[in-house]
């Protein structure tokens, strides 16, 4: 993959509740050059690694993954907070886009299954500053 030192150094907080897909979501974000925080696999998890003490120090996300619904409860309140700190994020799910809190539609959106390559596509995006 050519964006391979685009992440390089990148943290990136990975919320996801499938341990299998957790586990592939932080080989591919470590393969790519990011420091993967989590992978988180529930809200208070979530929480936890956006805590203030984490992110004082030097802990904060570039970016985040996150599942649309993780151990059954939705994701909003971790989107809530990544918004609050400016954090950008993408969703990752399984689920129609629409279920995706509405507040958020502005964010990307990977649907599982999802290819790779797309993945870090979107991820550099995110993480990217705009051109001018």
């Amino acid at each position: 993959m050519t964006m391979k030192r685009e992440l390089e150094g990148r943290n990136v907080l990975v919320v996801e509740d499938e341990y299998l897909l957790a586990e592939c979501l932080s080989e591919l974000l470590q393969d790519q050059g990011a420091v993967v925080l989590g992978p988180a696999g529930s809200i208070e998890s979530a929480f936890s690694l956006l805590s203030d003490a984490q992110l004082s120090e030097g802990l904060r996300p570039d970016a985040a993954l996150l599942d649309v619904n993780v151990g059954g409860v939705a994701i909003d309140p971790v989107a809530d907070r990544l918004a609050q700190l400016n954090i950008p994020f993408m969703f990752t799910s399984g689920y129609d886009r629409s279920l995706a809190p509405s507040r958020h539609a502005h964010a990307p959106h990977c649907a599982k299954p999802f290819e790779p390559a797309q993945l870090m596509r979107s991820l550099v995006a995110l993480v990217s500053p705009p051109r001018t």
